[in-house]
């Protein structure tokens, strides 16, 4: 495992894996969007995923089932020891040719009698390298149930956010159709009084009736998203709590994006199942080569038989009693040529689990770089469009001053509204998607954990 990373700033970097959780940077006071006391926020919504996604518990039934193969590998190293019982009575009938020298009878034995065996392995290669395996095994199920828990944390957050920007699309609708339903209204008068054109109110008529189909649809993809996230929590939230309108966003750091790729190459979960895997799969071939190898055993028996009088066997019965003790040996000498193919596939399969793993870490590489540069481009992008809402209000404000004093015509007001309501929207998107990509990033150094989601969660509107 790794040590620990060097950090800067907020970032403190602790022990192998772990990075303390700063995603976002203090938020500036300001108005806060208005919410019921029952919103729910993030922390809440993805407790309620760990309860009841099914996909989770899955992943932790399979991590319970994988934990299981390290008692089955110990198993075969330890003694075994078996008890087998068995009753029989048979029926006999003799019919003498000559009475006079032997007569004839008719007979009902019984047998009655049990053995128990005790058996050590001495030396059994195959066996102990299956222990081996099991280990290696146990480390997966494990690597793959925190790759889910992580999934878990990016899926709900994921879902959240997608609630949120569908439900700030739907807003902007609202108040980009009120406001052209208002610049509606003022063409109608400025027309009845003679002072626009009628085009002016067909265009406005035009802009509205456009924007009540968007409405149509912005609800519609408002209600999906909802039912997307109620899939994974299995609750319908009335409301969500948003993000605080001032939040800024901190860079990742440490600040380096090929630090970033050596956590995600080395100890990212998809690498880790991937390593374990690869040694799986070295010691399967190790334990295809030590088929051609002997085995012993000790082996010791105890056992007891009671048998009834037969004319047969014994006229009067018997109880008997056996006990033995020694070496088992065995050889494989020659099984048709399965052993060598089977040591031929396992040492192909070994050198693919290496290609695996190699695959998995550019993989890890190629993703971790992706991430890093949408979180800075993300950054950027916010910081540009904060500009622009400024910059589109005061456009705005110009454009209606312009139409009043009659420098400007209708189109110019509401070009100028549809900007103004596509940057809000547009930004809120971005602080989402930066947001999420954050955490991406750190799911691929293997780093994000729940107190990165409450490290989000302090930045929602109180």
């Amino acid at each position: 495992m790794p040590g620990p990373v060097p950090s800067t700033r907020r970032f403190r970097f602790t022990s192998d894996r772990r990075l303390t959780p700063v995603l976002l940077s203090g938020c500036m006071a300001g108005s806060v969007l208005a919410s019921s006391a029952a919103a729910e926020d993030l922390l809440q919504v993805y407790r309620d995923a760990q309860r009841y996604d099914a996909v989770y518990a899955a992943a932790r039934q399979t991590l319970a089932a994988g934990r299981e193969r390290l008692p089955q590998g110990r198993a075969l190293l330890l003694p075994t020891l078996n008890l087998a019982g068995n009753a029989q009575r048979a029926r006999i009938e003799s019919d003498s040719r000559d009475p006079a020298v032997s007569p004839s009878f008719n007979r009902d034995p019984q047998t009655v009698g049990y053995t128990l065996t005790f058996a050590q392995p001495l030396y059994r290669p195959q066996n102990y390298l299956q222990y081996r395996q099991a280990e290696y095994q146990v480390a997966q199920a494990e690597a793959a149930f925190a790759q889910a828990s992580q999934d878990l944390s990016i899926r709900t957050a994921q879902a959240y956010f997608d609630v949120l920007a569908a439900q700030d699309t739907l807003e902007v609708v609202g108040a980009q159709k009120a406001a052209t339903a208002e610049q509606l209204a003022a063409a109608k008068r400025n027309f009845e009084v003679g002072t626009a054109t009628i085009t002016d109110t067909h265009e406005a008529q035009s802009r509205f009736d456009l924007i009540s189909a968007q409405e149509i649809v912005a609800q519609n993809d408002f209600q999906s998203k909802r039912q997307a996230l109620q899939l994974i929590t299995g609750k319908a939230y009335q409301e969500l709590k948003p993000l605080r309108p001032e939040v800024k966003l901190a860079p990742p750091n440490p600040d380096n994006m090929e630090t970033w790729v050596e956590l995600a190459e080395k100890q990212g979960y998809p690498v880790q199942i991937a390593e374990a895997g690869t040694e799986v799969a070295a010691l399967e071939a190790r334990r295809a080569r030590a088929a051609h190898l002997p085995t012993l055993d000790a082996v010791a028996t105890y056992g007891q038989t009671g048998q009834s009088a037969s004319s047969t066997t014994s006229a009067a019965g018997a109880d008997l009693t056996s006990a033995t003790i020694g070496l088992q040996f065995a050889m494989p000498l020659y099984q048709g040529g399965a052993i060598d193919s089977r040591e031929r596939e396992a040492a192909a399969l070994s050198l693919k689990s290496k290609e695996d793993l190699e695959n998995a870490r550019r993989t890890a590489a190629v993703t971790t770089r992706q991430n890093y540069l949408l979180v800075i481009n993300g950054i950027s992008v916010i910081a540009a469009l904060e500009q622009a809402l400024v910059s589109s209000q005061s456009a705005l404000d110009s454009n209606k001053l312009g139409y009043e004093v009659g420098v400007r015509i209708n189109i110019d007001v509401l070009n100028a509204q549809q900007q103004l309501f596509s940057t809000r929207r547009d930004l809120a998107n971005a602080r989402y998607g930066t947001i999420t990509n954050q955490l991406r990033l750190k799911a691929g150094a293997g780093s994000l954990r729940d107190e990165d989601l409450a490290e989000v969660n302090r930045v929602l509107a109180p």
